[in-house]
């Protein structure tokens, strides 16, 4: 044989065994995506701590351990879902005291929930297991780990049917509440959300109202255009918005105050959001032809503004900013908006703090359940940290100043709830 045939057949047979190693899919061929902008500050300093602080680092490796023992789509999406349940049970039983603490950052923490939220999705997006997915297939399991993780999927709602046995006994009333994750996070990683640390706080418990008792049920939302846009808020809302008696989305606003928004407008401004991404224009919905441009409150805000619900002030926020109708530039109206007029700002602004108030009332009265049910949007004071650890480029990332206004906060929402839930 001739060093030149030998060559070829060498070469041959490279080929034939790089063929038969070759993924047998389309879909298996295809390298996984990176990691998202919001996925790729975990490898910063301060989420590395926060996890390590909450005993929620451990997590990762435990879920990067059974997804990879998974030998098929169905396996992995039961890990998922297996395991971004898990994720908010354990959230919600370290805030709200059971179980161990898994280290010494203060149980009301929301940050532990998100940066090990990231760090599952991260995995998820870059796995590349032997059997191949699916660009939908992947996408399917980052939205179970969503939607599980948020605690989109075990809302509990009572049947609202009197409890004991006693005369006159009144009914539970059913109450959803819903968050967001921290975000500006490239202004100041370190921060935290008191939405998102409220929702932690509430989920599950039962206050008791001057018109008797009350079950919170929670959820919380992403800060991220792309997903207000699929729809994320309606799919989680809708059903539970036939049968509570009151909800109210949660945010973090305003230094020193809470404010309770009257008038939601439908407008997105453009800021950025947690994967460095700004979008303006209109808030799209499904039927926009029948969209209108503001949405109201329907919260008892007077009763709500005129309680003593804690150390914060609480106002009725009316201010607004529209485009008037038949003008062409945006005017404040701090009393409302006018007849015919655009929205460019509600009471909350054009970020998704206002998006999600304008979207949940928005399915409120498209359910027809305007007059009879009680819902709207609550800006919560912004969480500072203690005097002395502003700077976010040397300050820690917890301190006890900062660990009563969380407290503080939540506490206060609480109250701000029961207001509601005995007016309603």
């Amino acid at each position: 044989m001739t060093t030149s045939l030998r060559v070829r057949i060498g070469v041959l047979g490279l080929t034939l065994l790089a063929g038969l190693a070759a993924p047998t899919t389309t879909a298996a061929a295809k390298a996984a995506p990176s990691p998202t902008a919001e996925e790729q500050r975990l490898d910063r300093a301060v989420p590395r701590e926060i996890l390590r602080r909450s005993g929620f680092d451990s997590l990762t490796g435990e879920f990067t351990r059974a997804l990879g023992s998974a030998g098929s789509y169905a396996q992995a999406r039961r890990v998922v879902v297996r395991e971004g349940s898990g994720l908010w049970q354990r959230a919600v039983s370290r805030a709200q005291g059971r179980g161990p603490a898994g280290g010494d950052l203060s149980r009301d923490d929301d940050r532990p929930l998100y940066w090990a939220r990231l760090a599952m999705t991260r995995e998820v997006r870059t796995w590349e297991p032997g059997f191949g997915v699916s660009e939908a297939q992947r996408a399917a399991l980052i939205d179970e780990l969503e939607r599980t993780s948020r605690g989109q999927t075990t809302v509990r709602l009572p049947q609202g049917v009197p409890q004991g046995s006693a005369q006159g006994r009144k009914k539970t009333k059913r109450i959803l509440v819903t968050g967001f994750d921290p975000f500006t996070l490239d202004r100041d990683i370190r921060i935290s959300n008191p939405s998102g640390a409220t929702a932690l706080a509430l989920d599950g418990t039962v206050i008791e109202t001057a018109d008797g008792p009350a079950r919170i049920e929670t959820v919380v939302f992403p800060v991220r255009w792309r997903d207000f846009t699929e729809g994320t808020v309606e799919r989680t809302l809708r059903p539970y918005l036939r049968k509570v008696d009151l909800f109210t989305t949660v945010s973090q606003g305003r230094v020193g105050r809470f404010d309770v928004e009257r008038t939601n407008g439908a407008w997105r401004g453009g800021f950025a959001d947690n994967d460095s991404i700004g979008v303006t224009g209109t808030v799209p919905v499904s039927d926009p032809a029948s969209q209108p441009q503001w949405t109201t409150t329907t919260l008892p805000y007077a009763k709500i503004v005129a309680a003593d619900t804690g150390r914060f002030p609480v106002y009725d926020n009316t201010k607004v900013t529209e485009i008037p109708a038949g003008g062409a530039d945006p005017v404040v109206r701090p009393d409302g908006p006018t007849p015919g007029s655009t929205a460019r700002q509600g009471g909350g602004g054009d970020y998704l703090s206002n998006e999600i108030a304008y979207r949940a009332t928005l399915l409120r009265d498209r359910l027809g359940r305007h007059d009879v049910l009680p819902g709207g949007h609550v800006h919560t004071p912004v969480l500072e940290f203690g005097a002395g650890n502003t700077e976010p480029a040397t300050g820690t990332v917890t301190d006890p100043g900062f660990v009563r206004n969380r407290l503080d906060i939540i506490a206060q929402v609480r109250s701000i709830l029961k207001v509601a839930a005995a007016a309603g």
